[in-house]
């Protein structure tokens, strides 16, 4: 399985739309990380919303992150991509706590931030 966080540098970037890069764990059947690879968002889109194909192309299906507005869950939950924010700190730990299943989706998006409105393409 893969998970991808939205990352700046090694943590978790609050804002999806804002990060760096994604970090792709692969996790094997015992819940082990068994590899980690660095994607680059294109250029473009503050959303995001164009790295999510990439993403499901490469098998993710989970995206653990800090805030998004719904139009990117939406985007994300239709590549069969299950979404649990409020998620912060390491990346790894935040893979290990989700593994261990002591993380649950705050629920909480960013609707009240500009910028992070619907995106329509």
């Amino acid at each position: 399985m893969k998970i991808a966080l939205p990352s700046t540098g090694d943590r978790v970037d609050s804002h999806f739309g804002h990060c760096e890069h994604f970090t792709v764990m692969t996790v094997d059947d015992q819940g082990k990380i068994v590899d980690r690879e660095i994607v680059q968002p294109p250029a473009g889109c503050g959303c995001k919303s164009n790295i999510v194909g990439v993403l499901a192309g490469m098998g993710v299906k989970v995206m653990l992150a800090g805030n998004m507005g719904a139009g990117a869950v939406n985007v994300l939950a239709s590549h069969g991509i299950e979404v649990v924010r409020g998620c912060s700190g390491n990346v790894t730990q935040v893979v290990e706590e989700w593994l261990n299943g002591s993380l649950n989706d705050s629920g909480t998006s960013c609707a009240a931030h500009e910028g992070c409105g619907e995106h329509h393409h």
